[in-house]
């Protein structure tokens, strides 16, 4: 993996480092829908790190300044516990509130996924008013005329990626996209609960299964040419990239350039 930041004075930095995943650890690992929670759960890994560094970068901190350890896990535990609150448990005390006047286990499971994704572009759509993180939507944008480029075969340049789309079919805010309507169809088919407690345990359990079927068609996605109903299905993530995602500037397009030459000249490429 390799991050590359545009430091105060200019200059970029670039740190590269192996990345071994479980899968090639142990081929269990690497089944079908298994593969999905694995791969999860190292990029969430891999890219906190990653915001450390680059906070850290961007910020010209020096050694005493920058997060210890012990600040790292207590961001990670606030994020996870944050993620919780936001879309297991308020969904679920609404659609708890829901059952109470619609006896249909599908509807009120259908309305707690409906409410879940209105809370996810509601959280888009107030964070991208941020200035910090329209900057980041801008590199965010920025990476996907790369790969694009990178893709296409062409020479990585900045006039080379400069035309291409800030869209991608592969995109983490497809993924989560598809994560949301992918919980409404599980939880809409298979759970029977009905009190509010077991309504979120449930919901915590059948997460990794949720993550691996996303990843599957995130996947499916990916490949040139995918099938009709797979278009379909990441449509509304490409809709939604016009959030997360904003037209970069040149020097911007220069950063995520160093950082996919970084990976591909450490794979041998």
């Amino acid at each position: 993996m390799a991050i590359a930041v545009r430091r105060p004075d200019r200059s970029i930095v670039v740190e590269n480092k192996p990345v071994k995943t479980l899968a090639e650890t142990y081929p269990v690992f690497g089944l079908p829908v298994i593969r999905g929670v694995c791969s999860f759960i190292e990029t969430l890994i891999l890219g906190f790190s990653a915001l450390m560094f680059s906070a850290d970068q961007a910020g010209g901190l020096d050694e005493e300044e920058k997060l210890k350890p012990w600040e790292l896990a207590l961001t990670f535990v606030v994020s996870f516990a944050l993620f919780v609150g936001l879309f297991i448990v308020l969904p679920n005390v609404f659609a708890v509130w829901i059952q109470k006047v619609v006896r249909s286990r599908v509807l009120v499971n259908l309305a707690e996924g409906v409410f879940r994704i209105a809370i996810f572009i509601t959280y888009i759509v107030a964070v991208s008013r941020i200035e910090d993180i329209q900057r980041v939507f801008q590199y965010h944008g920025a990476e996907h005329k790369v790969i694009h480029a990178f893709e296409a075969g062409e020479q990585l340049s900045v006039e080379n990626a400069k035309p291409y789309t800030i869209l991608h079919p592969r995109c983490g805010t497809a993924f989560l996209l598809i994560v949301m309507v992918t919980m409404v169809l599980v939880f809409s088919l298979l759970l029977r609960s009905t009190t509010l407690a077991m309504r979120i345990l449930t919901r915590l359990a059948l997460l990794p299964v949720v993550t691996g079927i996303s990843y599957e068609v995130i996947k499916l996605a990916g490949r040139p040419n995918p099938p009709k109903f797979i278009q379909w299905i990441i449509a509304p993530g490409l809709w939604l990239q016009k959030l997360t995602c904003q037209e970069p500037d040149e020097d911007q397009i220069e950063v995520a350039i160093e950082a996919l030459t970084s990976v591909l000249e450490a794979d041998g490429a």
